[in-house]
């Protein structure tokens, strides 16, 4: 089966799309599909695939997830199957899109045997849209009639050494949302700010507030990071006091609690700074992915089955990290564990991942897919 899922996997590689429509994707997902017998729908507000195989016994009902979409990032490889369209697969999708289908092969293969009903999650628009919420919505969880009793997802990691099984009960990855904000004075002449309220040095008093408030109002056992990205005025000459300052800052979480002290704390302590200099404040909170959480009971499954496979390649992470992963979704009303999958090449990625020049091995595609059906298999006895 390797040949088929590189194939499959060079072909998704070579023609990525970004964000919750995918209509090329989701046509190659259904054709290497085709043929397996299964119920198949399609979304109706995104180019999702929810695909469902009832076996020949009854019993509860697994979810395997998968995301599709690729990232805005011209692809710099120089592979031969590389992406020219100004978009690319560098978070491994075009991976997990073709590890899930060799899953459903496999679990075709022996539906006779199968005590219960996996349920396929083809999910597009994982960064940044909300894809997973979205299927929810549409009634992923109720596809096969019943909801699943567990929910399993593989993450592949290009800077991770090849082969390498990483997870973790409980928190795995952090919560992602943004607070914007808008500092308003009055503009002016910048020979004569005694004559105005100047915005700019009260922004930087709030980046600097921002940072103190991570660092004395978050405790370090249950942490917060929290980045300005992004800082700009309006002011289109040197001579010119801006009228207004924008920036935005960046939130990562690892518990609801921190979240919500974050949540309400921020925008009090930016309003009042601005407000002690005489600038008008706007805050709006963004909200985003929650916090992805491996079910512990679920995670020490997926653990006994890894160490029972793989061995020493298996390695518990010792704490979160502070990415996020739109599967958070799922795991919020699903029980179940996310693992991470080592794919580095034997020479080493010339990227990390989200990079221009992010490569994956595609060898342990095989191992990808059986590790997959193995997890729904061991769930559903």
């Amino acid at each position: 089966m390797s040949g088929d899922l590189v194939a499959l996997r060079r072909a998704l590689h070579a023609s990525p799309e970004v964000g919750l429509h995918l209509p090329g994707t989701q046509a190659a997902i259904l054709d290497a599909l085709d043929g397996l017998g299964l119920q198949i729908v399609v979304g109706r507000g995104l180019s999702s695939v929810t695909a469902v195989l009832r076996g020949g016994r009854p019993g509860p009902v697994v979810l395997l997830r998968s995301d599709m979409d690729a990232l805005p990032i011209v692809e710099a490889t120089g592979l031969p199957f590389a992406s020219r369209n100004g978009a690319m697969h560098a978070c491994g999708h075009d991976l997990h899109m073709a590890g899930l289908v060799g899953a459903a092969r496999l679990l075709a293969a022996r539906r006779a045997s199968l005590p219960g009903t996996v349920v396929f999650m083809f999910q597009p628009g994982e960064e940044g849209y909300a894809g997973g919420r979205l299927m929810i919505d549409e009634g992923v969880l109720s596809a096969a009639g019943e909801r699943p009793v567990a929910a399993y997802a593989v993450h592949v990691d290009c800077v991770t050494p090849g082969g390498q099984l990483v997870t973790r009960p409980g928190p795995i990855m952090s919560s992602a949302s943004a607070l914007r904000v808008r500092v308003t004075g009055t503009g002016g002449h910048a020979a004569y700010p005694h004559h105005a309220v100047d915005p700019v040095p009260v922004a930087a008093e709030i980046v600097l507030a921002v940072q103190s408030f991570a660092a004395r109002r978050v405790p370090v056992s249950d942490p917060a990071v929290l980045s300005v990205t992004r800082l700009a005025s309006d002011s289109a000459a040197s001579n010119v006091l801006a009228g207004a300052v924008d920036l935005e800052v960046n939130i990562r979480t690892l518990s609801r609690e921190t979240l919500e002290l974050v949540r309400s704390g921020l925008p009090a302590l930016v309003t009042g700074i601005g407000e002690a200099h005489g600038c008008a404040v706007t805050v709006e909170y963004v909200d985003s992915y929650p916090v992805t959480v491996n079910d512990p009971a679920e995670t020490e499954r997926v653990l006994a089955l890894l160490d029972e496979r793989y061995g020493d390649r298996v390695v518990r992470l010792p704490f979160p990290g502070m990415a996020s992963e739109d599967f958070a979704y799922v795991l919020d009303e699903v029980p179940g564990s996310l693992v991470f999958f080592g794919v580095r090449p034997p020479e080493g990625s010339t990227g990390g991942m989200h990079s221009d020049r992010a490569t994956f091995d595609d060898s342990h595609l095989d191992e990808h897919a059986a590790l997959l059906a193995e997890l729904a298999v061991r769930r559903l006895q």
